[in-house]
């Protein structure tokens, strides 16, 4: 690649991620995809994920869950027993043997659940004891201050298990309305202990699960997920600029290697709405590595790098669309366009691994 086309093209220039070094800016979001028959990954998800990665690009696994209790939708993954960290391994050995950096978003859906999903048929756990108004799910059980010390080690075990399995670190997913998410939002959030009431003491939970990880696998190996603006499953927040500066200030006090955090235009999934609000603050005040996501196209994602605004750019939909998007971004090519009827499918290929490459559709111009 000539020096004029990298300049035209932000997103396909190097960036050096704490120890990792990566060759181009385009990451690959995490994407839930209802395929790990009985909560174990499965040997077709070896393709999937080898087909997206390049030499010095950065993928971040689909939600994964860290316990027996944090599922909430059908063959999601999990990490939490031997199984399935022995599933993981092959997969993650296929990214690294295409030079890929391979994270793994470990997560717990809190109240985003019901009965069937659980232990023994329990009720789901949360911040709160009030129920997501979705006929999915049912009324959670608030969890007392004694038991929240057991879900941050839920959190560090699956962080370790990560580790165990090859990841290169762990993403802890606190945005979109799941567990940590209910306790940071004051929409969601009415606990009268430690962990409620105040900005400071809605954020212990996620702060304490940081500190937990970090201190397990290194804090250079931990990235963190963030939608302070989003109104995912009734988890909004009264004032989200306060809770993303809170939130980053924070976290540089862990030193952790980078906030991924959602565009406020995504206030809700999968709708693009304009927004006054902005990351840029939050940007400005993280130390570490800062990744976007949320509706990005190639001009955008190539703006938001050459003005600073992100380091890295996550893309989801048009990523699993277009496996080789990287090198279609760089030569400025036509994608795919994704076929969401397909997106939750329990089917192990189709609209999964079945997207063409660029070599198999028409040259680009």
């Amino acid at each position: 690649m000539g020096e004029l086309q990298a300049l035209q093209v932000p997103l396909i220039t190097p960036y050096k991620m704490g120890n990792f070094q990566l060759s181009h800016r385009v990451v690959l979001a995490p994407l839930t995809r209802q395929r790990s028959y009985g909560n174990v990954p499965q040997p077709h998800a070896i393709l999937y994920y080898s087909q997206r990665t390049t030499k010095g690009g950065l993928l971040i696994s689909e939600a994964t869950g860290v316990s027996d209790t944090a599922q909430g939708y059908p063959d999601t993954p999990g990490i939490w027993s031997k199984e399935q960290v022995e599933a993981w391994k092959p997969i993650v050995d296929a990214v690294h043997a295409e030079g890929g950096t391979f994270f793994c978003q470990i997560w717990h859906v809190g109240r985003v659940s019901n009965t069937g999903f659980q232990p023994n048929g329990q009720d789901p756990i949360s911040s709160t004891d009030r129920s997501v108004n979705d006929a999915q799910c049912t009324p959670p059980r608030r969890l007392s201050t004694e038991e929240i010390p057991q879900i941050i080690n839920d959190f560090k075990l699956a962080a370790r298990n990560a580790m165990e399995a090859g990841f290169d670190g762990v993403e802890i997913h606190g945005a979109h309305g799941y567990l940590i998410d209910q306790f940071l939002k004051d929409q969601a959030n009415d606990r009268t202990d430690k962990y409620g009431g105040s900005l400071e003491n809605r954020c212990k939970f996620a702060l304490e699960i940081v500190k937990a990880v970090s201190e397990e696998i290194g804090s250079d190996r931990v990235g963190i997920r963030l939608s302070p603006f989003a109104n995912y499953m009734e988890s909004g927040d009264s004032n989200p600029e306060a809770l993303g500066l809170y939130l980053v200030g924070s976290l540089n006090k862990h030193n952790i290697l980078y906030c991924h955090m959602v565009e406020p235009r995504m206030k809700t999934l999968g709708d693009i709405a304009e927004s006054p609000q902005s990351l840029v603050p939050m940007r400005k005040a993280f130390h570490g590595t800062f990744i976007v996501a949320g509706g990005y196209s190639r001009e955008d994602g190539n703006s938001a790098v050459a003005e600073n605004r992100a380091d890295l750019v996550a893309y989801g939909r048009p990523f699993l669309a277009n496996p080789d998007l990287p090198k279609r971004f760089e030569l400025n090519a036509p994608l795919n366009k994704y076929n969401r009827s397909t997106f939750y499918l329990s089917d192990p290929v189709v609209g999964y691994t079945d997207y063409p490459f660029l070599d198999e559709t028409i040259t680009a111009k």
